[in-house]
């Protein structure tokens, strides 16, 4: 099994920044993308950033590119997102997701592993 464990949300003004970790244990070598999604209130889940353990190749909705960087650090089994220039709209539970095959997916159904969540709310 993988266990996925977010940290780092909060309440923030908009034109802030706020930093994710998410923390991976247990069978980490069967994970080959890391991946982070969101969710705010009566919407669907969607894609925010992808990173490849090995390569460490990214990739990004088009609603953060810019903003928003994801990164990991392999010793610590860690991936992280910084998330600067905030908007309200960036507001949402976001959560850490783990994938067994190398093909980057922005579906969240793809995903084997999830963590928790952790709220992030950007005010105006």
């Amino acid at each position: 099994q993988v266990q996925l464990v977010e940290s780092g949300g909060g309440l923030v003004q908009a034109g802030g920044s706020l930093r994710l970790s998410c923390a991976v244990s247990g069978r980490t070598f069967v994970t080959s993308v890391m991946a982070w999604f969101r969710q705010a209130p009566g919407k669907e889940r969607e894609f925010v950033a992808a990173i490849r353990w090995s390569a460490g190749s990214t990739y990004y909705a088009d609603s953060v590119k810019g903003r928003f960087t994801i990164s990991r650090d392999n010793a610590k089994n860690t991936v992280y997102l910084q998330m600067n220039s905030l908007k309200p709209e960036d507001t949402a539970v976001y959560y850490c997701a783990a994938d067994r095959m190398m093909r980057v997916e922005t579906n969240h159904e793809e995903y084997d592993y999830w963590g928790q969540g952790t709220q992030v709310t950007v005010s105006s």
